[in-house]
């Protein structure tokens, strides 16, 4: 796998240093890219409309100069210039209008822009972490950083208004500063120094700013956690009957007050600072405005000199802090996008051959497990690199008792058309063997053929698409039954709901539960969204099957596939399961021993290790493990 590199946040509460604060604007190259690939169109409009609206303060500036010297000079004379200074009145309005229609349209072109941006981003998150690998959901560094990249996914178009909003203004400065500079180049230094103070204070609290909340990451997602079990209908039951409400109100209580605490510390040094610091601006700029008035009470200066004057070195001196604060800003903005580019920049183990060999079609040989070992990973994200979880072939021959194993030279066979049974107590390691089976893993050590190959020389998505499973597990989709049904395919025609789906439904027996639903196969499922019908466990199980017998795939994996269904719907499921295995190959996981008898060959798994394996009967005749728990879960039922 290849090294994501993961920099170091600051842990302590410190600033980053400035060579971090330059490495986060690498990140500005392929936000300006992806913005652009959004809609060039837009973008383009916006730039163009920036650049407009850049000489706007500028020309209002001069042409009022313009007006209020026409103004003086009929006052002295005596001869009012009605006409030029109506033209100049007309023209100052023109200018404003224009600059008011054009900030107004890019308003509404960065607003569109910024949707477009926010939904190309959330699509671009999900499909990116649709080819992780199972190994990062399970680790808690990986969640942080998804958690920010989510976060980030959303208003991220408003660094391109920074980015274009300082162009503008440094545009505007330039013109601003030429005619400062042409009156008095004094004025505008006085101007530069006494505003970079506000600049580096403003920075330096930015970037304390962004380590906090980097920091806080984790306990912001238990916050978010503590709410939703809170108040959830998934939790409400325990929540009630446990009291667990106070223990939950308390926690959340707990960790939100200590953000509070600590950011609450931050903001009041941030505003004293950022207070004394704007006091020293602010007497800069009266200096230099004493100065303009000074000269213009001399005669130095006419007064439409001091309206541009004053005028430009307020506007320059406004433009400065803004640029200077929105630089500070930009660095966070751009810490920000790290964390998305780097959550995109992510790769799997488990990844598509060049040149993959085609899905056997049908399986011709079958599966088979070579001395597979299995561990998982300590965490996927530790210091600047990914862990790796594979080990070489070359390398020593790995501890039997090391007990990070889950799996421990695993050898055995699938033929096509086989029925297997996977037993043994929690924890064997069952539910691991298949997930390697279905390649959501790579072994640590040893290998898995199917038809002879690697499963490595295959493509991951069109594996997936020969195989069936329903986990213990399931996922309980807030969605229409037809779509629980058929989730990966178009689910309704001109008649209504497929036939397919309808024959899924019949073979699971879920269609009893769907036909008494208010819209049948249309009436939506679960209690989030409003119309929403919720079905006991049994129920959804029977939904989740009815999915899994659809896809009609040459695999059929069933982990625990009765444990919600009653004794009856149990035995007319399986009184069935011959049928709807017939030229699959089936693999099931359970505990009960009236589904296991019905497999061909039954796995005994322990510890990791295959422990016995065989037939239902020759099984029993061994007298061995399967042949107690065989035993003991019948004396149960006497």
């Amino acid at each position: 796998m290849p090294n994501v590199r993961i920099r170091p946040r600051a842990t302590t509460g410190e600033a980053p240093s400035w060579g971090e604060r330059l490495r986060a604007m690498r990140n500005l190259p392929p936000f300006l890219r992806t913005v652009w690939e959004t809609h060039r169109g837009y973008t383009a409009a916006i730039v163009a409309l920036r650049f407009l609206r850049a000489f706007i303060p500028v020309a209002t500036l001069w042409v009022g100069k313009l007006i209020v010297d026409s103004i003086v000079n009929a006052v002295q004379t005596g001869q009012p210039a009605w006409e030029r200074i109506a033209t100049l009145v007309a023209l100052e309005f023109g200018v404003v209008a224009l600059g008011e229609i054009a900030a107004r349209t890019g308003s509404l072109l960065e607003s569109l822009l910024g949707d477009l941006f926010s939904n190309r981003m959330s699509v671009r998150l999900m499909e990116h972490a649709a080819t992780l690998d199972m190994q990062h959901f399970e680790d808690p560094a990986f969640y942080d950083r998804l958690e920010r990249a989510r976060r980030h996914t959303v208003g991220r178009i408003a660094l391109l208004s920074q980015l274009l909003g300082m162009a503008q203004d440094a545009l505007t400065l330039l013109t601003l500063a030429g005619t400062l500079l042409a009156f008095s180049p004094l004025l505008f230094l006085l101007l530069i120094v006494t505003v970079v103070p506000a600049f580096l204070g403003e920075t330096h609290y930015a970037s304390l700013g962004y380590s906090l909340l980097y920091r806080w990451t984790p306990e912001r997602r238990k916050l978010d956690y503590y709410r939703w079990v809170g108040a959830s209908d998934t939790t409400a039951k325990e929540v009630k009957l446990f009291g667990l409400s106070r223990k939950l109100i308390d926690e959340y209580s707990r960790l939100a007050d200590r953000f509070y605490s600590e950011n609450r510390s931050l903001a009041i040094r941030r505003n004293l600072v950022g207070t004394g610091l704007s006091l020293v601006s602010s007497a800069g700029y009266y200096a230099a405005y004493g100065t303009i008035i000074y000269r213009t009470a001399t005669g130095l200066l006419t007064v439409g000199d001091l309206t541009l004057l004053s005028g430009s070195f307020s506007r320059s001196r406004d433009l400065i802090q803004r640029m200077l604060l929105a630089t500070s800003d930009l660095y966070e903005q751009a810490l920000h996008l790290d964390d998305l580019f780097g959550f995109f920049a992510m790769q799997p183990t488990v990844q598509r051959p060049e040149n993959p060999a085609p899905i056997p079609l049908p399986i011709m040989q079958g599966f088979e497990f070579r001395d597979v070992w299995f561990k998982y990973a300590t965490g996927v994200m530790q210091g600047d690199a990914a862990a790796p979880i594979s080990v070489a072939e070359d390398a020593p021959d790995p501890d039997p008792d090391d007990p990070r194993w889950v799996l421990r030279g695993i050898s055995f066979s699938i033929k096509p058309g086989e029925r297997w049974a996977l037993v043994g107590e929690n924890g064997a390691g069952k539910t691991t063997l298949v997930k390697l089976l279905l390649r959501l893993y790579e072994p640590t050590r040893g290998e898995i053929l199917l038809d002879g190959r690697p499963l490595s020389d295959y493509d991951p998505l069109e594996f997936h698409r020969t195989v069936s499973v329903i986990f213990q597990d399931f996922v309980r989709y807030d969605f229409a039954a037809e779509e629980n049904i058929a989730m990966d395919r178009p689910f309704e025609s001109e008649e209504g709901t497929r036939p397919e789906i309808v024959e899924a439904a019949q073979r699971s027996l879920a269609s009893e539960t769907i036909e008494g639903l208010p819209q049948r196969y249309r009436t939506m499922l679960g209690r989030r969204f409003e119309g929403g019908v919720d079905l006991s466990g049994g129920q959804w199980q029977k939904v989740a099957l009815a999915r899994a017998y659809l896809r009609e795939a040459q695999v059929l994996i069933l982990d625990e596939p009765t444990a919600a269904l009653d004794a009856r719907a149990e035995y007319d499921i399986f009184e069935r399961f011959a049928e709807l295995t017939k030229g699959r190959i089936a693999i099931l996981i359970s505990h009960r021993f009236s589904t296991v008898r019905m497999a061909d060959r039954i796995l005994v798994l322990e510890h990791g290790r295959v422990l016995e394996e065989g037939s239902h009967e020759s099984l029993l005749a061994a007298e061995g493990r399967y042949a107690e728990l065989f035993l003991l879960q019948a004396a149960g039922y006497r």
